[in-house]
């Protein structure tokens, strides 16, 4: 089945999935963002040198800076980041037809409100069905056609199918699930987790150190999922541990570089800060598990640490001193 596709965010994941879509050769594409200049760049160049150098994009691909584009769009994706997509929401939605499907591309919670970006998109947009998609991608891997698989969860899995059979290409595959509490929670907490990994790193701690994060970490995020009413199987997949691994240990994640800088103890720009996205889920998270009566030490730690409220060495000592449990 074709389908008419469009992804909002001009960014490098967005622009990404774009490409990846487009050259797939089964539905019309086009890449929407706010700024004429950079579209108009675009469509003459096919390059988005500034995110991703020496890509060049498919001539299937379309361009549009004006948010009528989307109005024919089966399927639309929002790229942005987490905290702005309550905005991209109000900006395009009256744009959006009438049994469109909008698909959350965002690792985050909403930080105003500690909702998933889907309950959130559900409140401003009430009238569609939105999905999310998530998982171990990173935009330059996508663009450059290397073989990435991510997972898309739905509410109903009849449209979970639907979009993974739409979006999926010959290097980029697309696992369905239900579960879209634990596909968006795997996503944004996995966040928080490699900030935890980049300070590892930044501190010279040791790899043994950063793997048992990752470990302690996973069952973390396991027992939040749950308490959240997500699956413990959700975790264990694409959105939980494949994301946590990749994020955690690649220098290409923005958020294991954030932490690399803590743990150095260098001088964070506000900017850098606002552009990760654990920085943001952190304290949500923190303040989530503590109402549900979730142990999350990590995540608390992490949140402590960005805060301001806990120095580096002594979050380290707290987590290692802590009661042994069978956790």
């Amino acid at each position: 089945m074709s389908e008419n596709i469009a992804v909002v965010g001009s960014g490098a994941f967005g622009t990404a999935l774009a490409a990846v879509i487009a050259l797939a050769g089964r539905s019309a594409v086009t890449l929407v963002g706010r700024d004429p200049s950079l579209i108009a760049d675009l469509k003459a160049e096919r390059l988005h040198d500034a995110v991703l150098p020496g890509i060049l994009l498919p001539d299937t691909l379309e361009f549009s800076a004006e948010a009528d584009a989307i109005a024919g769009a089966s399927i639309v994706l929002f790229a942005m980041p987490s905290q702005a997509q309550a905005d991209a929401a109000r900006q395009y939605g009256p744009y959006l037809s009438k049994d469109a499907v909008v698909v959350t591309c965002a690792k985050g919670i909403e930080r105003a409100t500690g909702n998933l970006l889907t309950d959130m998109l559900e409140r401003e947009l009430p009238d569609h069905s939105v999905a999310v998609l998530s998982g171990p991608g990173f935009a330059a891997d996508i663009a450059k056609g290397l073989p990435t698989a991510m997972a898309i969860a739905a509410a109903d899995m009849e449209i979970a199918e639907r979009l993974a059979l739409a979006i999926s290409g010959r290097t980029f595959r697309l696992y369905a699930s239900n579960d879209r509490i634990g596909v968006q929670l795997g996503g944004a907490l996995k966040n928080v987790l490699a900030i935890a990994c980049g300070i590892v790193e930044g501190r010279g701690i040791g790899d043994s150190a950063r793997a048992a994060l990752i470990a302690r970490g996973l069952a973390e995020m396991s027992r939040f999922v749950v308490a959240k009413g997500g699956h413990a199987d959700t975790v264990r997949g694409l959105s939980g541990l494949g994301d946590l691994v990749l994020t955690a240990t690649s220098h290409q994640s923005r958020n294991l570089r954030f932490g690399i800088a803590l743990g150095r103890g260098e001088k964070t720009d506000p900017l850098q800060g606002a552009l990760v996205e654990g920085a943001f889920a952190a304290s949500v998270a923190s303040r989530l598990a503590a109402e549900l009566k979730v142990s999350m030490p990590i995540t608390d730690a992490i949140s402590a640490i960005i805060d301001g409220k806990l120095d580096i060495s002594e979050a380290i000592e707290q987590l290692m001193t802590r009661p042994i449990t069978t956790e």
